[in-house]
């Protein structure tokens, strides 16, 4: 199939031409047609399978057909589609495809979220918009000052919602939700869907379509998994041995906390390695800096708390390394993510240590499979607490090319799910108190 062959107008399919995209992804192929025909949609895909164009395409669409969207002049700060989105990082990516691809329609956006000053979005909006994208925090700032008005809504977006539950944004999705019309489209977009979203997506979603282009909570298929056992205080050298012994140039190094993410950036910057740390209390300003310099090459490390599991778009990224597991095993299926995207291969290195034992269980209960573990010469841990075995059935994970191996550790079946934290909110809000080859966006 064809993009021409979607039933999408001339100046789309000339701005996906320029991008030198002809065929249409999985999800795009199976959402596109929903999204025209006016219906709520509830898809599943994992990222780096064109998600954000399967909703663009169709409602910029629909923003420019007179019998689906009546509005045809901007009217005072009334956007006539909504898209919400957890991080500040992922409303640009989303604006930038909404540039993008409507670069020939004359129809005009904004991203407003936390971080950066509002006097400059106010001033947008009173210029008039049709697409908005928001975090949830800095869009209520806007509706508590009257900045917005949200009553001509005809399409709201929910981007990546299980990720805006994980941070606490549920309540302030419902107050939202509250200022919209009653009668509009309703899409929710995700890589997965837990219990509480398949809730959430019960009250908003109305008689909807369903698309799934993978399974449920599934990691990316062209990612290696390796984990390599050590004791915490030997992380540290053992990531720059890494570094050094292989050359490595891009890597994204995830860590739990903001200060466990600067104090690491600090140790590899001083040995050598150009890093920069990517984290909620940078301001957006050194956010973005350190984002564009990743992506040219300037920096050889990004180190990222959980923010950055989202919304990174990053061509051909080689490698994750989750310096340290997730306490939450849907996150480690994210930050993986940003690796092995529109048929490249990439490799998901994992850094465990002892007390890390019930993580690597659950994440290995949600892969449905055995990561096996390796220990590097040198690096040998002297705390080895046995890592609960997993249950009987599992495929064995590839024994990574480098290093001796163990036998890897597995998860335990029936263990309780860990609970999932309420975080700080990255993307400007509080907790709640297209083929191959191609680039998807």
């Amino acid at each position: 199939m064809q993009f021409s062959e979607l039933g999408l107008s001339a100046e789309l399919l000339r701005a996906i031409g320029e991008q030198g995209y002809t065929t249409p992804t999985p999800v795009q192929q199976q959402a596109i047609p929903h999204i025209l025909a006016g219906r709520d949609l509830e898809a599943m895909a994992q990222t780096g399978t064109g998600k954000t164009a399967a909703f663009v395409l169709p409602i910029l669409q629909r923003l420019t057909n007179p019998l689906t969207s009546p509005l045809q002049k901007v009217t005072h700060t009334a956007p006539r589609v909504l898209v919400l989105v957890p991080t500040r990082e992922l409303a640009a990516q989303v604006l930038e495809s909404v540039r993008v691809y409507g670069a020939h329609t004359g129809l005009r956006s904004l991203a407003v979220f936390g971080g950066v000053g509002i006097n400059p979005q106010i001033q947008t909006m009173r210029r008039g918009i049709d697409i908005l994208v928001a975090t949830p925090g800095r869009l209520l700032d806007h509706l508590g000052q009257r900045t917005v008005d949200l009553s001509k809504v005809q399409t709201l977006v929910l981007d990546e919602a299980d990720r805006m539950f994980d941070m606490g944004f549920i309540r302030d999705i419902r107050r939202i939700i509250e200022r919209l019309p009653k009668e509009r489209q309703n899409l929710m977009f995700s890589a997965t869907f837990a219990a509480e979203v398949r809730e959430l997506a019960h009250t908003v979603l109305r008689n909807p379509a369903m698309v799934e282009v993978a399974r449920r909570n599934a990691p990316a298929e062209l990612v290696t998994h390796t984990v390599i056992k050590v004791d915490q205080d030997r992380k540290r050298d053992l990531l720059l041995h890494l570094f050094a012994a292989h050359g490595w140039h891009q890597v994204l190094v995830f860590c739990r906390t903001k200060h466990g993410s600067d104090a690491l950036a600090k140790k590899l910057e001083q040995a050598g390695v150009r890093t920069a740390a990517l984290h909620g209390n940078k301001s957006q300003n050194a956010r973005t800096r350190a984002l564009a310099d990743f992506k040219s090459g300037k920096l050889a490390a990004l180190v990222a708390t959980d923010i950055a599991a989202r919304g990174l778009d990053i061509d051909s990224l080689p490698r994750v390394v989750n310096f340290e597991l997730p306490n939450v095993p849907e996150d480690y299926i994210h930050r993986i993510g940003r690796t092995g995207r529109a048929g490249a291969s990439g490799e998901a290195l994992s850094l465990v240590s002892s007390d890390e034992r019930i993580q690597l269980r659950d994440i290995e209960r949600l892969l449905k499979r055995e990561i096996e573990t390796s220990i590097l010469p040198g690096f040998e841990p002297q705390h080895t607490h046995a890592v609960p075995r997993p249950a009987a059935g599992r495929p064995p994970a590839q024994k990574p090319a480098q290093a001796r191996t163990r036998s890897g550790n597995g998860g335990r079946s029936g263990a309780p799910r860990s609970s999932r934290p309420a975080r700080s909110g990255d993307g400007g809000a509080k907790p709640a108190s297209h083929h191959s080859g191609q680039r998807h966006r």
